[in-house]
């Protein structure tokens, strides 16, 4: 395919996560020769908003988050490697030199997060505790989309030169399986339950469902003009197809595969697409190099509700949530951190707030691991850290890693609780606004952003 239409296919790959996960969107943006970048959007401000542009190399393409949300590895096609950054700094922290020839066009990292699949002119595995290429697998032609299964043993990758999917074991990081999709597929999706696997189909004009149990086609629906993007909701209802020559993105229902909605979304070329964490909207990114911005979906109404300034936009993945059962609402009221003289010096505030969502299981902060994370310090709070006070309240003071804590999880009424936290002898090295925070408490866990008083 000619290097022009792979451009245009570009577009959004936003990792589906839970309810509730971290507002960081991190979208590649930069021309074919010019220098590279990624945008940051809070995607919990209103309008969605850039906070800050990381550079990266040459014309970036393939974005992805690993599982624990503290690095992003974007692939650069021109540069020929790969950049990581770190989340909590937003700066490169690694690049990766490539095989030369490779021409990274995307990435994806295993669930598990040991791996980084690189797809190029074959599919490159990256073992991110090293950040060192350890395998390298022969696909189809012109592979391009690549997407794991939920419990990570398997990746579909998209081979765009041909009108198949391979199908790679990663316990052997070898191809078992090619599957018969439509002509030139392009993005690809598994739904949360890992039973099927949806594949836009460029010259096709269509979608093939695949059954992952037998890795055989099971239906073939119809979409706009030159599908590419693709994207299940994270409750599995519903998959997002934009189709660049229509404007348009086709809502297909999962249940019945077929398409219940087609959105206008302007002369803006939709490349890819990506629901987020809360299933409540799909980014849409934008393939006119003449219209600047990524197209914000709201779910509900199937509307655009926003557009974000990114110029040269690609792909875009997300900062995912901790494990376990996402929090019904999770935000934090107030953070204050100050700066210490020295690195392991460093002290904070946090005030926090969150709901429980009624099908998620109850919280026992005495028996259960209580999980913290502000900016760049992370600390859990072993079973048995916490007491239950006579007014229901459960606290913690004492010492974890040589950091002085205090904590205290409160509740104030049905499923709803406060949590508070201060620290001294913390190292926060690197932290920034907006600052990233996680809370996970047993089995249930949440993520948000704020903006610290933060002083030296």
């Amino acid at each position: 395919m000619a290097l022009f239409a792979i451009v245009l296919a570009m577009g959004l790959a936003l990792a589906a996560c839970p309810a509730e996960a971290a507002p960081f969107a991190y979208v590649t943006t930069g021309g074919f020769d010019g220098a590279g970048s990624v945008s940051v959007i809070d995607t919990a401000t209103h309008p969605p908003s850039v906070v800050v542009t990381v550079p990266v190399g040459t014309f970036p393409q393939g974005v992805a988050v690993t599982p624990d949300g503290k690095h992003v590895y974007v692939a650069n096609f021109n540069s020929n490697n790969v950049s990581v950054i770190e989340t909590a700094t937003n700066t490169v922290v690694a690049t990766i030199a490539l095989p030369v020839g490779t021409f990274p066009i995307n990435v994806a990292v295993t669930p598990d997060g040991k791996h980084a699949y690189v797809v190029g002119n074959t599919v490159l595995v990256i073992r991110t505790a090293t950040n060192t290429v350890v395998a390298s697998i022969p696909v189809g032609p012109s592979p391009f989309g690549v997407a794991f299964t939920p419990d990570g043993t398997h990746a579909y990758v998209t081979n765009m030169g041909s009108t198949t999917v391979s199908v790679i074991a990663t316990a052997t990081k070898t191809v078992v399986a090619t599957v018969p999709v439509g002509n030139e597929p392009f993005g690809v999706a598994v739904t949360p339950d890992g039973k099927h696997v949806y594949v836009a189909n460029f010259f096709g004009n269509t979608v093939s469902v695949i059954r992952t149990a037998t890795n055989t086609g099971v239906a073939t629906i119809p979409v706009g003009t030159n599908p590419s993007g693709v994207a299940v909701t994270p409750d599995g209802q519903y998959a997002y197809v934009t189709n660049q020559s229509d404007n348009t993105v086709s809502v297909i229902a999962t249940a019945t595969k077929s398409v219940v909605a087609t959105i206008p979304v302007g002369l803006i070329i939709p490349d890819w697409v990506a629901v987020t964490p809360d299933g409540k909207h799909a980014y849409v990114t934008n393939g006119n190099p003449d219209i600047n911005g990524v197209s914000v979906i709201r779910t509900a109404t199937n509307t655009v509700v926003a557009t974000v300034p990114v110029s040269s936009n690609h792909l875009v993945a997300i900062v995912p949530p901790p494990p376990g059962v996402p929090f019904l609402a999770f935000s934090a009221t107030a953070l204050d951190i100050a700066f210490g003289a020295a690195p392991n010096d460093d002290s904070f505030n946090l005030h926090s707030q969150f709901t429980l969502s009624s099908t998620a299981p109850a919280i026992n902060p005495v028996t259960q691991a209580v999980t913290l994370q502000v900016g760049t310090f992370s600390t859990t709070f072993p079973p048995g850290s916490f007491a239950k006070q006579l007014d229901g309240s459960f606290t913690f003071a004492g010492v974890i890693d040589g950091v002085s804590l205090k904590a205290q999880i409160r509740p104030t009424g049905t499923l709803q609780y406060t949590f508070h936290a201060k620290a001294t002898g913390a190292s926060l090295t690197g932290t920034k606004n907006p600052v990233y925070v996680t809370l996970t408490i047993g089995g249930d866990s949440g993520a948000t952003s704020v903006t610290a008083e933060i002083s030296h």
